[in-house]
């Protein structure tokens, strides 16, 4: 049985983790919104100085290796910006699951005390509603590992994506100046 004591205990490590993640959370904001107003000063940089350049081009291959500088720009740039709104991203999302899994485990170890205690105290002639009672919480738990580790390889394969993409981008864009420097 549980006791005021442990009640309370518990209340407040759920808002101490409460607490935590949303301090997490505004964390994550500030640094987005850093990421988003450097990224919006470096487009306007960018433009007026593409702009320039534009007005300083005298024949159609000046154009095109302009755009073609550009172009590799651009997604160099996209790439890094890509990478660190992941990084933002996952840095929550370790912090979220590292707490979450913690209130987790802490819960099943509280709920298994709970159930122990149960069947300590049960009456004689239940043991069959005792052992299909130890096998659900048994069950459960290993559905909730699986779960977790579900979301962990997910994670994994979502940053191998982005990586793998962010180095076919860069890879076009410097195949595509090659190729426009060999043509002018």
């Amino acid at each position: 049985m549980l006791t005021v004591e442990q009640i309370v205990s518990t209340q407040k490590d759920q808002a101490a983790a409460f607490y935590a993640l949303a301090n997490q959370a505004v964390t994550g904001v500030e640094r987005l919104t850093d990421l988003n107003l450097k990224a919006l000063k470096s487009t306007m940089a960018d433009s007026a100085a593409q702009t320039e350049a534009l007005f300083g081009i005298k024949d159609v291959q000046g154009i095109i290796a302009l755009q073609n500088s550009d172009l590799k720009a651009a997604a160099e740039k996209a790439s890094a910006y890509g990478r660190e709104l992941y990084e933002i991203a996952s840095g929550f999302g370790g912090e979220f699951a590292k707490v979450t899994e913690a209130r987790a485990a802490e819960a099943q170890k509280q709920f298994t005390a709970f159930v122990d205690s149960a069947v300590k105290n049960a009456p004689k002639g239940t043991e069959q509603a005792v052992a299909a009672l130890q096998s659900a919480v048994a069950t459960a738990g290993t559905a909730f590992e699986s779960v977790q580790k579900a979301v962990k390889q997910a994670s994994e394969q979502a940053a191998a994506s982005i990586d793998t993409m962010t180095h076919s981008a860069l890879n076009t864009a410097t195949v595509t100046d090659v190729k426009a420097k060999k043509a002018a």
